[in-house]
C-alpha cells in the first residue's frame, strides 16, 4: 500500500469511525461494536504490513504543506520505534474491543463508549505517528482531553467525575509545559521537523536552554506516566470502564510519557541532569508503586500501582543514558503492555462474575474458573519476572543494567539495591494477586455463585498470555526483529550488540533474580499472616498525593481567587467596563498621538454620503439614549445605524458586504426583539437621582465621546495613511484563474482563506449551542411572563381574544408569510447557486433560509410551526461543520494542501452556467450551519414563550424528565 494513503489512513480513519459510530440511530450497541472493532483490525492490518518497510531502519514520511514559511507542516512519521507503539495501540485495542463486547452492559450508552475508544485509539495513532513536534503537542493533548471522557464515563458516580478531572488537570497542565518545551526545541534547532530535531545531535544539551527545556519536557513526561510525585491521578482513574482501563495502562496514555522520552532520548539523554532528574524519580517511583500496590484491596488499585511500578521502572532504565538500558526499555513497554492488558481483563472478570474486586472477600476462585485462574497465574508470573515468560527477559536486562559498575559510589549502590528490593516487592504483590483470590478457601461473602465467562470473553486474555509464553520462551523468533527495528529507529548507528537468549550462563543479574523471587516470598509470608487486613498504606498514609492537590485545587480556585477578586475586582460589571474603556482610550492615545499633526484634509467629500452617516450617527446617539426607557424604540434607531452602515457598504461598492449587513441587521433585529420580553421590566415612572448618580453618568458619557472619537481619528488615520504594498492585487488576479469565479469576495471566502471561514462557522456553531444551553434551563420571571399590556386590554373588551391575534387581526399579513415560505427558499438557493460569480454564497444564502423559518414562528407561533415542521437544527450545524471538514481532507486525501478547490462549469435548463466547484460543498457547509445555528437560537427564544414562568423566589428550575423535542 502507498506510504502517502497508508499513514493518512492510520490517524483518520478511527475518527471518522468515532464520529459514525456516533450517529447510529437508536440504541445499535451491535454495529457501534462491528464497525471499532473492524477498524481495530484493519488498522492492524495494515501497520503489519507496513512492518518490512520500517525493518532496515527507514522512517515512512508524509508531509502536507500547512505553513511551510513557518516550519508547520502536517507531517507523519512511522520508523521502527513508531510501528512498535502503533502496532501495540491497534492491536491491543482491538483485543479490547472484543472484550468490551461482553463486559460493557447493554444499559450503558454503548455508542459513545466506543466512539470514545475510537478516538483515543486516533488520539494515541496521531501522537506515536507525528513527524512535527507542534504536532506531537497537539495531540499529546488530544489524548488527555478524550481520556478524561473515558474515565469519567460513568459520569453519574461522583468518583468518577473526581477522577476525570483530576487526570486532566494534571496531564494537561503537564501537555501544556510540553509545548512550551516542544516551542523552545524548534527554537533551538531552528526547526519542528522531527527529522531535523534528532539529526541535531548535541544542539539541544549543548543550549543554555536546556536547563529550562529539560524541566518543562520532563514536567509533561512524568504527568502523563504517573511518575512520582504525580503517580496520584492513576489510581484515581480507576473508576473508568476495566476495558478502558486495560487500554490506558498497556498502549496508550501512561506509555505516552515513556514514548516521549523514548523518542528524545538520542538528542536530550547526554547530560548529568537527565541521568539524575529522570533515573532517580524513576526509581522512586519504581519503589513507591511497588510497596503501594501490596497493600491494596482492589485489584484495579493493585494492577494501577504495580503499572506506576513498571513505568518507574522504564523511566530509571530511560535515564541510565546507556544504549543498552534504552534497548531494555523498549523491550519492556512491550512486555509490560501484554501482560498488563491480560491482567487487567482478567480482574474485569472477576468482577463481572462476582460483583467484586476486593481481594478480603475472593478466594479459592481457582475451583469456580480454572481457565480465567490459569491465564491469571501466568500473566501475573510475567509481571513478578518469571522465568520462561516475558517479563523474566526484561527485567533481567535491567537488573544487569544497574549492575554496571559506576565510580559514583551513591549510584554504584542505590540502583542494584532498589533494583532488587523493587523485583521482591513486584513477586510479593504477584504472589497476593494469585493467592488471595484463587487459592484458599471458597468465598462466602459473596452474592453469587462464581463462573467462567463467556468463551469469546476469555479470548482477547487467551490471546495475550500466548504472547508472553512465546516470547519468553522463543524471544528471538517471536519479538527479536520488532525490538531491532525499533531500537535501531532509536540509538542508529549507536545500537549496541544485544541478546535475548533465555539463558546467559550463572551471573550477578541472574542472582538478583533469584534474589527477586525468594525475597518476595520471604515478603508475602509475614505480610499474609499479619498485614493483609489492615486499612491503608504502612508509613506512608500521609503521603497522599490525591489530598494534597485537593486541597490546591481549592486554595487556587477558591481562597486565592477570592482574594484577587476582593482586591481587583467588584460585582459591577459598570466599572469593570470603564477600566477597559478607559485603558484602550489610554492606549489609542499613546499610539496615535505622534499622527495627530500630519493628518491630511479630505480632498473631496459628498454630501449625500455625509447625510447617510448623519443619520446613522444621530440613530446611534438616540439608540443609546433610549435604550433605558425604551427598549424597542432604542432597537429601532439600531437598525437605522445598521441601515447607514449597509448604505456606505453598497456606496463603496461593495454589494456582499452590503447584503450581509442587510440580512444579518434583520436577521439579530428579530431575535433580539424576540428576547426584549424576558427582561426586567422598567419602572415607567423618572426616579429622583442623586447627584453622585448624575456625576457617574455625564462622566461616562464624556468618556464614550472621547472613546467615539478617537476611534474615528483612528480610522481616518489608517484610512489615509500611504498603503503599503497589499495582497488585494493577487486575489484579483487569482480569483477566476485560480478559484473559478469572479465574486473575488465569495472566493476568498471559500477558497483562498477558507480556513480562516472554517474557524468562523466553528466559532459561529459554538455560540449557537452556547446560547441553547444557556437558554435551555432558563424560567423567565412571573413579572416578565405576564402578556403584553395591548393583549390584557383586547382580553378586557372581548374575553379570550389574545389568545386569536394572529388569525383575527393578523390574518392576511400571516398569510402572505406563510405563502413566502418557498418563495424565500427558491431565493435562498439562487443566491447560494450565483454565489461564486455574483454577490451571494453560503453565509447569504443561509440567513435568507433562516429568515424563512423565522417569518413562519412570526405568522403562526411556535406550536403550529413545530406541529408541521422538524427542523432539527443541531444536525443542520452538526453536518455543516463536518461536510466543511471533509471537504478539505479530501483535497489532502488526493495529495493537495487542506481546501485546495478543483472547479468546472455546468450548464443547468434554466439557471445558466453554474459553477461546479469543490469549494461549493465548502460553502455548502457554511450554509447549512448558518441555518442551523439562526434557527436554533430562534427556537431557543422561541420557546420561552410557551414554557412556565419560574415560581417567585425559584432560583433553581425543576428539573425536566426526558428532552424537550427540540433538543
Amino acid at each position: 500500500m502507498p506510504t502517502d494513503f497508508a499513514l493518512p489512513l492510520l490517524c483518520i480513519l478511527p475518527f471518522l469511525a468515532s464520529v459514525l459510530v456516533l450517529a447510529l440511530p437508536g440504541r445499535r450497541n451491535r454495529g457501534a461494536v462491528w464497525i471499532t472493532a473492524a477498524v481495530a483490525a484493519i488498522l492492524t492490518i495494515l501497520t503489519l504490513l507496513l512492518f518490512p518497510q520500517v525493518a532496515d531502519g527507514q522512517a515512512l514520511v508524509t508531509r502536507t504543506e500547512w505553513i511551510p514559511q513557518f516550519g508547520l507542516d502536517i507531517t507523519l512519521r512511522m520508523d521502527g520505534l513508531a510501528w512498535l507503539f502503533t502496532v501495540l495501540i491497534t492491536g491491543i485495542g482491538l483485543m479490547v474491543v472484543l472484550y468490551a463486547r461482553y463486559y460493557m452492559s447493554p444499559k450503558d450508552p454503548i455508542a459513545r463508549f466506543y466512539s470514545l475508544l475510537l478516538a483515543f485509539m486516533g488520539a494515541m495513532l496521531g501522537l506515536v505517528l507525528s513527524g512535527n513536534i507542534i504536532q506531537l503537542a497537539i495531540f499529546w493533548e488530544l489524548t488527555s482531553l478524550v481520556s478524561f471522557l473515558l474515565i469519567g464515563y460513568w459520569y453519574h458516580r461522583g468518583e468518577a467525575r473526581d477522577g476525570a478531572r483530576m487526570a486532566l488537570i494534571i496531564t494537561g497542565t503537564g501537555g501544556l509545559a510540553l509545548f512550551v518545551a516542544m516551542m523552545l526545541i524548534g527554537h533551538i534547532v531552528g526547526s519542528y521537523d522531527l527529522d531535523d530535531v534528532l539529526a541535531s545531535g548535541s544542539m539541544i544539551v549543548e543550549s543554555p536552554l536546556y536547563p529550562v527545556l529539560l524541566v518543562l519536557f520532563l514536567l509533561g513526561a512524568f504527568t502523563k506516566s504517573a511518575q512520582f510525585p504525580f503517580q496520584f491521578w492513576l489510581p484515581n482513574a480507576m473508576t473508568a470502564p476495566t476495558p478502558v482501563s486495560a487500554y490506558l495502562h498497556s498502549a496508550t496514555m501512561v506509555k505516552a510519557g515513556v514514548f516521549i522520552l523514548t523518542r528524545f532520548w538520542p538528542v536530550m539523554h547526554d547530560h548529568q541532569l537527565w541521568f539524575w532528574i529522570v533515573t532517580y524519580t524513576g526509581l522512586a517511583t519504581l519503589l513507591f508503586g511497588a510497596y503501594t500496590a501490596l497493600f491494596q484491596r482492589d485489584l484495579k488499585g493493585l494492577l494501577a500501582y504495580s503499572t506506576i511500578s513498571h513505568l518507574g521502572l522504564i523511566t530509571t532504565l530511560l535515564g541510565m543514558g546507556t544504549p543498552l538500558a534504552a534497548v531494555a526499555a523498549i523491550f519492556h513497554i512491550a512486555n509490560h503492555a501484554t501482560f498488563k492488558a491480560s491482567l487487567f481483563m482478567a480482574v474485569g472478570i472477576i468482577d463481572h462474575e462476582t460483583g467484586t474486586r476486593d481481594v478480603t472477600k475472593l478466594s479459592g476462585l481457582r475451583k469456580y474458573m480454572p481457565f480465567t485462574a490459569t491465564l491469571a497465574i501466568i500473566a501475573s508470573g510475567a509481571m513478578a519476572g518469571v522465568p520462561l515468560l516475558n517479563g523474566f527477559l526484561s527485567k533481567e536486562m535491567f537488573f544487569t543494567e544497574t549492575a554496571e559498575f559506576d565510580p559514583n559510589i551513591f549510584v554504584n549502590l542505590s540502583l542494584p539495591i532498589g533494583a532488587t528490593l523493587a523485583g521482591m516487592l513486584s513477586v510479593a504483590y504477584s504472589i497476593k494477586f494469585v493467592h488471595g483470590v484463587f487459592f484458599g478457601p471458597p468465598p462466602t461473602e459473596l452474592d453469587v455463585v462464581p463462573h467462567e465467562p463467556p468463551a469469546l470473553m476469555r479470548r482477547p486474555i487467551e490471546i495475550l498470555v500466548l504472547l508472553c509464553l512465546a516470547v519468553g520462551i522463543i524471544p528471538g523468533i517471536t519479538i527479536g526483529p520488532f525490538l531491532a527495528a525499533a531500537v535501531h529507529s532509536v540509538l542508529g548507528g549507536e545500537t549496541p550488540y544485544y541478546s535475548l537468549s533465555v539463558w546467559h550462563g550463572f551471573n550477578l543479574p541472574l542472582i538478583m533474580s533469584i534474589i527477586a523471587l525468594v525475597g518476595g516470598v520471604v515478603i508475602y509470608v509475614p505480610y499474609y499472616r499479619r498485614l493483609r487486613n489492615i486499612d491503608g498504606v504502612p508509613l506512608t498514609r500521609g503521603l497522599r498525593g490525591q489530598r494534597v492537590f485537593e486541597r490546591l485545587l481549592v486554595t487556587a480556585t477558591n481562597r486565592w481567587a477570592r482574594h484577587v477578586v476582593g482586591a481587583f475586582g467588584t460585582q459591577r460589571l459598570k466599572p469593570q467596563i470603564f477600566t477597559v474603556v478607559f485603558l484602550a482610550l489610554a492606549a489609542g492615545v499613546g499610539a496615535g498621538w505622534t499622527r495627530l499633526g500630519n493628518l491630511p484634509l479630505p480632498s473631496n467629500f459628498d454630501p449625500v454620503l455625509g447625510l447617510v452617516w448623519l443619520v446613522g450617527g444621530i440613530s446611534a446617539l438616540a439608540a443609546a439614549q433610549q435604550a433605558k426607557f425604551h427598549r424597542l424604540a432604542s432597537m429601532i434607531l439600531m437598525g437605522g445605524a445598521g441601515l447607514a452602515t449597509c448604505l456606505t457598504f453598497a456606496w463603496f461598492s461593495a454589494p456582499d458586504l452590503a447584503l450581509t449587513q442587510l440580512l444579518a441587521e434583520i436577521a439579530t433585529t428579530v431575535l433580539i426583539l424576540l428576547g426584549l420580553r424576558w427582561l426586567p421590566k422598567r419602572s415607567p415612572f423618572a426616579e429622583a437621582t442623586p447627584i453622585a448618580a448624575r456625576f457617574r453618568r455625564y462622566r461616562d458619557v464624556g468618556l464614550a465621546a472621547l472613546v467615539g472619537l478617537g476611534t474615528a481619528v483612528a480610522s481616518y488615520a489608517i484610512m489615509t495613511r500611504a498603503a503599503p504594498e497589499g495582497i488585494s492585487d493577487f486575489f484579483l488576479a487569482n480569483a477566476y484563474k485560480e478559484g473559478g469565479g469572479t465574486n473575488v469576495v465569495n472566493v476568498m471566502l471559500v477558497d483562498f482563506r477558507g480556513f480562516d471561514t472554517m474557524g468562523e462557522i466553528t466559532v459561529l456553531g459554538v455560540v449557537a449551542l452556547t446560547v441553547f444551553g444557556l437558554l435551555r434551563r432558563f424560567r423567565p420571571a412571573s413579572d416578565s411572563a405576564e402578556r403584553p399590556e395591548q393583549q390584557r386590554m383586547l382580553d378586557d373588551y372581548a374575553p379570550g381574544a389574545s389568545q386569536h391575534v394572529a388569525d383575527d387581526f393578523l390574518r392576511i399579513p400571516s398569510l402572505i408569510m406563510n405563502w413566502m415560505f418557498p418563495v424565500v427558499i427558491v431565493i435562498a438557493l439562487f443566491m447560494f447557486l450565483r454565489g461564486h460569480d455574483l454577490p451571494g454564497g453560503g453565509f447569504i444564502a443561509g440567513i435568507i433560509m433562516s429568515l424563512a423559518f423565522i417569518l413562519q414562528y412570526m405568522a403562526g407561533g411556535t406550536r403550529w410551526v413545530e406541529e408541521r415542521l422538524r427542523i432539527l437544527p443541531v444536525l443542520w450545524i452538526g453536518w455543516g461543520l463536518l461536510l466543511a471538514l471533509l471537504t478539505g481532507l479530501g483535497a489532502m486525501v488526493l495529495g493537495h494542501p487542506f481546501l485546495t478547490s478543483a472547479f468546472a462549469y455546468a450548464d443547468l435548463p434554466l439557471i445558466g452556467k453554474v459553477p461546479m466547484a469543490t469549494a461549493l460543498l465548502f460553502d455548502l457547509g457554511v450554509f447549512a450551519l448558518v441555518v442551523g445555528a439562526a434557527v436554533l437560537m430562534l427556537i431557543a427564544l422561541a420557546h420561552q414563550s410557551i414554557r412556565r414562568p419560574k415560581a417567585a423566589g425559584s432560583s433553581k428550575p425543576k428539573q425536566r424528565v426526558g428532552l424537550d423535542k427540540w433538543n
